[in-house]
């Protein structure tokens, strides 16, 4: 009798923490589309990415979530510790080139060789990639603090880097706060090197994400992860200033996107839908459940490879996966280098490489 009654005890502390814990989320209702399905159709699931060749498994690459190549061929990435690194053409040793003292996410070049890095934590940075020298290009837009720098892509002739803040309300590390809440705080920036001045291009992204420069440098896209979007602003032409959909309803979180130069947008899908986020889309008051409770649970994450190619027109042309055991993920950038595609990680201990087929 006794444990019984220390069992109810119990039960009705965890469901009032449950049901009434404070909490800083204010989630807001919202209708998200009906999923795609992954057992057939475009995004039917599939093993593609099956045999990932991981590059630098052996340098203690922990957390390379961004990946970019050099004039060299050697491949750089940032990692969880702040430092931004560079690896040998065979991928077995690896140079620090900087530590941002943050967390470098997106990594973009700058047409004078500096490679400009989207840190989560310390805003827009560029870095001298021969001397170390590492400069603080902007941390605020419109008087507002940047509150969680993600991805950047700069203009071809060097004047402008287009960069994501993911969130003006949450942080890096919050991303589960701010997917939930859905109160679109996210804003697509410009940072303009002549003048040194940065303005809002676009406000009320859900977690703006990746960001890529499209041909010719008509349009630049922005994924809104707490939508499953890719978002399309017009720079050049009749449209120019107007903002359009480029690919809606998605299989999972879009990450970073980046541009083949060619033909292609490679987009990493950080994870496949999450039923629960679904159905408590309308329920603000379960999202804050959900919330509390994932402080002593782990994050409802499917651990699955996933990464989409798009044309032009935002159709799908590449479907690439990996649901098994051990698989890596989650995937969190795809870039085309050479004849292969690249792939960074916000958690693995690698990168991870797969050869294109013509």
């Amino acid at each position: 009798m006794k444990k019984r009654y220390i069992a109810v005890i119990a039960v009705s502390v965890v469901m009032a923490y449950l049901l009434f814990a404070p909490t800083t989320i204010e989630p807001v209702s919202w209708t998200p589309p009906v999923a795609p399905s992954l057992q057939d159709g475009e995004f039917k699931e599939n093993a593609l990415l099956a045999n990932l060749e991981r590059v630098g498994k052996d340098l203690e690459l922990t957390g390379p979530e961004a990946v970019i190549a050099d004039a060299e061929h050697r491949i750089l990435t940032g990692l969880d510790d702040g430092r931004v690194v560079r690896l040998s053409v065979d991928g077995k040793t690896l140079e620090t080139l900087a530590n941002t003292g943050g967390r470098p996410l997106g990594l973009a070049w700058h047409p004078d060789g500096r490679l400009i890095i989207a840190d989560g934590i310390k805003g827009l940075l560029a870095l001298n990639v021969h001397n170390g020298d590492l400069q603080v290009l902007t941390t605020e837009s419109d008087g507002v603090p940047l509150g969680f720098t993600d991805d950047v892509d700069v203009s071809a002739d060097g004047q402008y880097a287009y960069f994501s803040d993911a969130s003006m309300r949450w942080h890096y590390g919050e991303d589960s706060q701010a997917v939930m809440e859905h109160r679109g705080d996210g804003r697509l920036l410009v940072y303009d090197f002549h003048n040194s001045e940065t303005k809002a291009l676009l406000n009320g992204l859900e977690f703006a994400n990746g960001v890529a420069l499209g041909p010719n440098e008509d349009y630049v896209l922005v994924t809104e992860t707490g939508s499953y979007r890719i978002s399309r602003l017009w720079l050049k032409g009749d449209k120019a200033g107007q903002q359009d959909t480029f690919r809606d309803n998605l299989p999972g979180l879009p990450d970073n996107i980046t541009f083949n130069g060619k033909d292609r947008f490679w987009l990493a899908i950080f994870t496949p839908r999450n039923v629960f986020l679904d159905v408590f889309a309308d329920k603000p008051f379960m999202r804050k459940v959900l919330i509390r409770a994932l402080r002593f649970v782990p994050k409802i994450v499917e651990h699955r490879a996933m990464a989409l190619g798009l044309d032009l027109n935002g159709r799908v042309v590449a479907n690439l996966q990996d649901s098994s055991s051990g698989n890596y993920s989650p995937i969190t950038c795809v870039r085309e280098i050479g004849n292969s595609l690249y792939f960074g990680s916000l958690t693995e201990n690698s990168l991870a490489k797969l050869p294109l087929t013509p």
